[in-house]
Order: C-alpha cells, then structure tokens, then sequence
C-alpha cells in the first residue's frame, strides 16, 4: 500500500469530524452554514439599498459572500461576526487576496455578545428561533430606521417593509 493512503485517509476523517462538529455547534448558535446564492445575495444587497460607505453587518457570515459582494459591488463597508474560526480565517485570507482588508472586517465570536451599533445594514440568515431571540437586541442597540434584512426566515412579529417572495427575503427597519 502507497504510504500517502493512511495520511489520506486521516485527513478524510478529521474533514469529517470537523465538519460535524462545525455542524452541530454553529447549529446550536445560531443556525448551521449554508452558503447563500450569489444572485440572492446581489438580490438582497439590492432590496436593502445599499449605498457606497454604508455599514453592512452579516451575523453569521460564514465564507463571507455578503461582505465581499457589499465592498466590490456596493462601494459598502462589510463586517462579518462567524462563530466557526476556520470560516473565520478562511475569510479572512480570501478578503486579503481580494485586497478588500480596508472594506472587510471578520470577527470570530457570537453575535448575541457582539457590539454592532454602528451597522446601517444587518444581513442575517439565520432560522426562525434565533431571529425571534434576536430580535431584542436588535431593536435596543441599533439606531432607529437601521435596515435589516433576513435571508430565508422572518422575524416573528416584526413589522415587514418589503418582501421578496421568489428569494424568501425580508426587509425590516429598525423604529
């Protein structure tokens, strides 16, 4: 047997546990990742409007899709909170081979312990039960007339702006 098959087969199951664990522990913080389309993100980033030097939050921003497309195609600034360090440093090594290290910051932490008050935009793609615990958070720390919009799954109870039925986005502004 080649001596490269036991290292391969190493590296396999470690890819595997990782990625169950990664799994299940962004899972129980929020909502497990799930890359979003690039024509619904575009979408969204278009429904919220936008606009050059505006802050865009993506709570929970896995390989950091959102940012990027709100710096390149936006003229935005672009803050991502991830949970997962791996994403996080994957990021954060794409961004730099972008050069977008002046547009895009990513933290490593949960965003329920984060402080994103400066945010204009959040973007979040999170399940239903998150957003409802969320949600008071948001209301408290973000200035009044903050957009936020929600990729998938809606706020409970908040009071819907826009929405698009064919990409499942929601737009909300903070009162």
């Amino acid at each position: 047997m080649p001596y490269w098959i036991p290292m391969l087969v190493v590296l396999l199951v470690v890819w595997m546990a990782y990625s169950v664990m990664s799994s299940l522990w962004t899972s129980a913080n929020g909502a497990p990742w799930v890359p979003t389309k690039l024509r619904t993100v575009r979408r969204l980033l278009e429904m919220v409007q936008v606009r050059a030097g505006e802050t865009v939050y993506d709570l929970g921003s896995g390989d950091g899709r959102v940012l990027i497309v709100a710096a390149r195609g936006f003229g935005a600034r672009g803050v991502g909170i991830e949970l997962d360090p791996v994403r996080v440093l994957w990021t954060r090594l794409f961004v730099l081979l972008l050069g977008l290290r002046k547009k895009v910051e990513v933290r490593q932490g949960n965003f329920f312990t984060q402080d994103f008050r400066d945010a204009d935009v959040v973007v979040c793609y999170l399940l239903t039960s998150t957003n409802r615990r969320l949600g008071d958070k948001l209301i408290e720390d973000l200035r009044p007339g903050t957009r936020v919009i929600s990729n998938a799954f809606p706020f409970p109870d908040w009071e819907l702006v826009e929405e698009d039925l064919e990409h499942r986005i929601y737009l909300y502004r903070i009162p």
